[in-house]
């Protein structure tokens, strides 16, 4: 679903203002989870990984690292971000036989 700059403000509204975004990363939005009281962005990681290699030069180790530890690892209340690996059945059954 594509959410147009009305529908998504009043999404935002209507989560009582706690919703954060991940500043820098709007391209890689892929969802938003709307089942508790406080509305969360969700986060494609392949692509924001591809944005810090492309927007700031990072390797994709360097791009990886960043990551984890000042995006994935930043908590900022009940409305942080959450963050997945997309690309469907093959790609969870790949990440998990990976872990």
């Amino acid at each position: 679903m594509v959410l147009n700059d009305k529908q998504k403000s009043s999404y935002m509204n209507s989560s009582e203002d706690q919703t954060m975004l991940a500043t820098g990363f709007e391209e890689a939005i892929i969802g938003l989870d709307t089942s508790g009281d406080v509305f969360r962005v969700v986060y494609d990681i392949d692509a924001i990984i591809s944005i810090l290699m492309e927007r700031d030069e990072m390797t994709e180790e360097d791009a990886l690292e960043y990551f984890s530890y000042n995006v994935q690892g930043s908590y900022v209340g009940e409305g942080t971000p959450i963050y997945v690996y997309g690309g469907g059945h093959d790609r969870v059954l790949e990440l998990i036989s990976n872990s």
